[in-house]
């Protein structure tokens, strides 16, 4: 590149692109030293100008600084777009057309006039468009508006004259399809000042063809419609590749329709980028014959900061002049460089290569899916659709998505939209996944009106700036793959789950449609105000700990804590289930947790009442001790003097007393006890902490909530009873001392327990035969030995 550039006749060109690319390098760089943050941030922004001015390098550093500068604070944010060499060629445009404005004014009209005569030629033979003329704009729909205008005014020839009294006797529509891009009727009337009566939204079919197509006979009775009110139909816009899904409506037939009515006919889409290949259906070749396009070709070849273009075809040069599509001022002709640039630095095989090669990632990743169980593709045409758009989709065998607790007549449609809703939240969840999994594949998750949440790969618009490969596309589908069972292991629980909660006491199921977990569960503290959605504090407190409890248990469930939805209580959400997981246990643990967690709580706030309650008692107490103390000692013993002359002579035999508090009762005890027998009292056993009604045995190595032997019908009833018997028996003898071991040939004990003394000599015994003789403990013998 740099030798390239000496060979370069005119210095300024060639410091041009040697700067640029010494820019573009330092811009790109993603390395920054520990130095280079500590000096400029993104709030180093100085305010005066400084007198001596800063250099180049310096400014390209503030630049990054200020690109880059809260990367420490999002660490998920995207970096700046690693363009290639034709991206550095499309930036140079940028910088040669400030340059090129500096010529004089002869040189300047020819140089733009030859760059944008080329520029049209070759993008109109590109994409089978022949004798159009094109508009370069920076706006997508800003070639659109300046059709309409066009359109007005070759429709209304007063209106130069008149201006918007010529649409008051007779006012303009412009037709639109419901599959259209949001937006963009609203961006029309704003440029244009239209009112919004002058849109029709034409609705899309509904019994034959396409539902992302737009229905030909309905728009046909429309048009008739509004001639009859006395209104003009403008123009209609139709689609080659919808915004959603891709699909293209019959331009064909459309074209017709606008030749009948005398209306004027624009397409836009991602699917007149095919028209560039060799093969193009014949539904996206129709638009060859359309009075106007919007191509897209920035996205679609990989180059950043590319105009759009809109090619037109109209004879009339003083309109097209009026409605602001020519220009007669060299820099909106400059705005055609970068692409004269880029066209020519990739040449016809390059630009075809690359859409070509978007269609067949589009291809490849759906023959995948085909494969895949549970998938449902949403595409128009299998042969030649460059965008796909998937879904995942099951439907329960036998299940009765209809509550028993509701009358079927009302439940159904409920029914139907909560299924609905949680496919809905599977797919959001999935097409989040995918999205982190593969970064290359530019997944979108979008949510359409009838099919709901879809996932869409369009690589026509993403690929050559993301650097899609097949090996991405495979393992996007692989990855698919992998989720599929533990979607359809969480839609299968979600049902289960939501009747085990119902049935069980203290537990309320709070039907969340945007949750894609098993489900979300509320536990009712005692004091829980179930009529209220305002926040609780205590059963905010309660929740936190069951979090906290359930994420020690180390299982393979996610559990979170968030508000209530449509109030702000807090509530347990538990995540997909990978594996078939025992929903039975799984309820009760959280149920007797969050019981458990709740009575411990009460015991902790009661225990500041009865300690105070206990203090006040023991001082009652204590002033009775003291003045019964004070009767039996006599009064002479308090003298000071006389006292101690008398505990002298005749000392007080007075037995030492105290108070204990007993938390676990809650009561005062006497010490004389503890001074009398050096013991200390035993006091009340606490009561067992309350576990679950039934405690499942797991096998060593499994985790919590799975459910064993699934799917076996190997054990019968009495060996699975007896199967548990034995770990019962098990954990019984494992906090039980070992039995004694009879030495062979030795009488075998009778049963029964063992006497105390028999132990103990037996337990002295063995002591003494399994330690050495010198370091044996010195150990006192009982008296029977003796």
């Amino acid at each position: 590149m740099d030798a390239s550039l000496e060979k370069i006749a005119d210095p300024t060109l060639a410091e041009m692109g040697k700067n640029l690319k010494e820019a573009m390098k330092m811009l790109e760089d993603s390395q920054r030293t520990e130095e280079e943050n500590g000096k400029k941030s993104s709030g180093d922004i100085p305010g005066p100008l400084q007198g001596s001015g800063q250099d180049m390098v310096s400014l390209l550093q503030l630049v990054q600084n200020l690109m880059h500068g809260d990367e420490d604070e999002e660490p998920q944010s995207a970096r700046i777009q690693n363009i290639g060499e034709q991206g550095h060629i499309a930036l140079l445009g940028h910088s040669l057309g400030a340059y090129i404005s500096t010529l004089d004014k002869e040189k300047l009209r020819k140089l733009t006039t030859r760059i944008l005569s080329d520029t049209t030629l070759w993008l109109c033979r590109i994409f089978r468009y022949e004798n159009g003329c094109a508009y370069f704009h920076e706006e997508e729909r800003e070639g659109l508006a300046k059709i309409c205008r066009l359109a007005i005014h070759s429709r209304y020839e007063d209106f130069v004259v008149d201006g918007f009294n010529v649409l008051y006797n007779k006012k303009p529509v412009i037709y639109l399809s419901a599959a259209a891009r949001p937006g963009l009727g609203q961006y029309l009337c704003n440029q244009l000042g239209l009112p919004f009566p002058c849109l029709c939204r034409v609705p899309c079919n509904t019994m034959f063809g396409s539902q992302h197509q737009m229905d030909v006979a309905f728009l046909e009775k429309l048009i008739k419609d509004d001639i009859e009110r006395g209104k003009l139909p403008l123009l209609l816009v139709a689609n080659a590749g919808t915004a959603a899904v891709g699909h293209t409506d019959k331009i064909g037939r459309l074209k017709e329709l606008c030749e009948q009515y005398g209306m004027w006919l624009h397409v836009e889409g991602v699917n007149l980028a095919t028209l560039a290949l060799g093969y193009v259906s014949s539904s996206v070749l129709a638009a060859t014959k359309c009075d106007s396009m919007t191509l897209t070709p920035g996205p679609w070849l990989g180059l950043p900061a590319v105009p759009a273009v809109t090619l037109y075809k109209h004879d009339d040069p003083a309109l097209t002049l009026v409605a602001g599509l020519t220009s007669n001022k060299p820099a909106d002709k400059l705005r055609a460089l970068p692409l004269w640039l880029s066209l020519q630095y990739l040449g016809l095989d390059g630009i075809v290569e690359r859409i070509k090669h978007a269609c067949q990632l589009s291809q490849r990743l759906q023959e995948s899916l085909k494969k895949v169980n549970h998938i449902k593709i949403l595409v128009e045409d299998e042969l030649s659709s460059p965008v796909v758009v998937f879904r995942f989709f099951q439907e329960l065998p036998g299940s009765d998505p209809v509550p028993r607790t509701v009358s079927v007549p009302s439940a159904a449609p409920s029914a139907v939209g909560r299924e609905r809703h949680c496919c809905d939240a599977l797919n959001r969840w999935l097409g989040e996944q995918l999205k982190q999994l593969v970064p290359t594949s530019g997944l979108t998750v979008m949510d359409l009106e009838v099919e709901g949440v879809c996932i869409r790969f369009s690589p026509l618009m993403t690929a050559a700036v993301l650097g899609t490969r097949g090996e991405d596309v495979d393992q996007l589908a692989a990855c698919v793959q992998s989720k599929l069972p533990v979607l359809t292991c969480t839609l299968q629980l979600r049902e289960e789950f939501k009747q085990e909660v119902t049935a069980t006491a203290g537990l309320l199921h709070v039907d969340d449609p945007n949750w894609p977990g098993i489900g979300v569960v509320r536990y009712e503290h005692a004091n829980d105000d179930k009529s209220s959605l305002k926040l609780d504090p205590e059963g905010e407190k309660i929740h936190a700990a069951l979090l906290k409890k359930l994420n020690e248990l180390e299982s393979d469930l996610t559990f979170k804590m968030g508000p209530e939805y449509k109030s702000m209580k807090s509530c347990i959400y538990i995540g997909m289930a990978s594996d078939d997981v025992d929903i039975s246990e799984l309820v009760e643990t959280i149920a007797v947790t969050a019981r458990e967690i709740e009575e411990n709580s009460r015991l902790l706030e009661n225990m500041t009442e009865v300690v105070r309650k206990g203090i006040q008692e023991a001082q009652v107490q204590l002033q009775k001790a003291n003045e019964e103390r004070l009767l039996e000692e006599g009064v002479l013993r308090q003298i000071p003097v006389v006292g101690s002359v008398l505990n002298w002579f005749s000392p007080v035999q007075a037995s030492q007393k105290g108070r204990t508090f007993n938390l676990t009762a809650g009561s005062l005890e006497s010490t004389e006890h503890t001074y009398v027998y050096k013991v200390q009292g035993t006091g009340v056993t606490p009561p067992q902490t309350p576990s679950g009604t039934r405690t499942k045995q797991r096998l060593p190595g499994q985790k919590p909530f799975r459910r064993s032997l699934r799917g076996s019908d190997a054990l019968s009833e009495t060996s699975s009873v007896s199967h548990s018997e034995d770990l019962e028996k098990a954990e019984q003898l494992s906090g039980a001392p070992e039995p004694d071991t009879p030495e062979p040939g030795s009488p075998e004990p009778p049963p029964g327990p063992r006497a105390p003394q028999d132990a103990e000599q037996t337990g002295a015994l063995r002591s003494g035969a399994q330690r050495p003789e010198d370091d044996r403990p010195q150990v006192e013998e009982p008296e029977s030995l003796r």
